[in-house]
């Protein structure tokens, strides 16, 4: 069940030889949408053209593609296919909506104050990443190098396991979105890799840059929301209540479990359920202002956090005093070499693919 009919996931691929092209796929194989439904929008080499036709034409082309994949027709195996960047990436923007996260890090680093900052609760707290470092999944990420406060190699590379959603349907300048599902194309997974020390020495006081901003890795597979209408759930209970404009309209939350891997080893397996901020609040709280949305925009949830699991090593080790014990030696941050993968479960059984990377030595 977890890539079958009910899934359908898309994604950009090529043969060798062979133009990229948009597919979906279906158990261990993948279809091919151009030479299946015909027409150029499934033969571009990124799915933003399918993603800018909008929610009906989003609807038509997956009840095709559902009919197409059941004859068995125009499938080909994994193995003799690339993976590529799904999308053309035009804006990136994460979040910071994990309750358990923010305040981990706060009792981290803030050990006499309060966890959250006043503000936490009022909105979702954000930043805009590059999208000119966005890569797909199984790309290496090279060991950024940086001042700490001494310039060199960081010492403590990290991941953030997250839940990245996919924008279609574009607004103009000066208008706020209007409904979640129609702008959101669908769900994906997201690896946005930190730079600890790096970004503790510089993000006072405008927030992250070069700590994070020189990889942020991403699943090849979009899993459709109507693939997931089986996974919403009503959001978080909130308080105080939040402004007008993030209050929940219909329930947005995702009853998803993330599982990390490092090394072949699970070390953690959090909720996303239990995500304080949910992804339309997300997206309200992007367009508020007027910022205008882009077909191929990307934003994340930040690091997914939950009770006793954690999405990321600095919360996992407590800032390396308590190290993870691997199969013969132990991590409290990322060495050259380790590799790390994320997958993401429905309650039901369907799979959001995988996001995985492996750390190389800086250069």
């Amino acid at each position: 069940m977890s890539f079958g009919l009910d899934n359908l996931p898309y994604g950009v691929f090529s043969r060798p030889g062979e133009p990229r092209r948009v597919g979906v796929r279906v158990g261990d194989q993948v279809l091919d949408l151009a030479a299946a439904l015909g027409g150029d929008v499934y033969a571009a080499p990124s799915l933003n053209p399918l993603l800018a036709l909008g929610r009906a034409a989003w609807q038509e082309t997956r009840a095709r593609a559902r009919e197409a994949a059941a004859t068995g027709d125009h499938l080909i195996p994994l193995a003799e296919v690339t993976l590529h960047l799904p999308i053309e990436v035009a804006d990136y923007v994460d979040f910071y909506a994990s309750f358990e996260h923010a305040s981990n890090l706060g009792r981290m680093f803030r050990p006499d104050d309060e966890p959250l900052k006043p503000n936490w609760r009022h909105l979702p707290v954000g930043y805009h990443g590059r999208a000119g470092t966005v890569v797909v999944s199984g790309t290496p990420i090279r060991r950024p190098c940086g001042q700490r406060p001494s310039f060199g190699p960081s010492q403590r590379l990290d991941i953030e396991a997250e839940v990245g959603f996919v924008v279609g349907v574009p607004t103009r300048l000066g208008e706020r979105a209007g409904a979640f599902d129609d702008h959101v194309f669908g769900v994906t997974l997201v690896n946005d890799w930190s730079a600890r020390d790096i970004q503790a020495w510089e993000y006072v006081p405008l927030g992250p840059f070069l700590g994070k901003s020189f990889a942020t890795s991403m699943s090849a597979w979009i899993t459709p929301l109507d693939a997931l209408e089986g996974a919403r759930v009503e959001g978080r209970s909130q308080e105080p209540e939040p402004p007008a404009y993030l209050r929940r309209q219909a329930p947005w939350g995702l009853d998803l479990t993330l599982h990390v891997e490092l090394n072949g080893e699970t070390v953690s397996t959090p909720s996303f359920r239990d995500m304080y901020w949910t992804p339309d609040q997300m997206l309200a709280h992007l367009t508020v202002n007027g910022a205008s949305l882009r077909t191929g925009d990307l934003f994340a949830s930040g690091t997914v956090s939950s009770v006793g699991q954690s999405g990321s090593l600095i919360e996992l080790t407590w800032n390396g005093a308590y190290p993870i014990k691997l199969p013969g030696e132990t991590r409290t941050f990322l060495e050259d070499g380790d590799t790390v993968t994320i997958t993401a479960w429905t309650s039901h059984g369907l799979s959001l693919g995988e996001v995985s990377g492996k750390v190389l030595p800086a250069t």
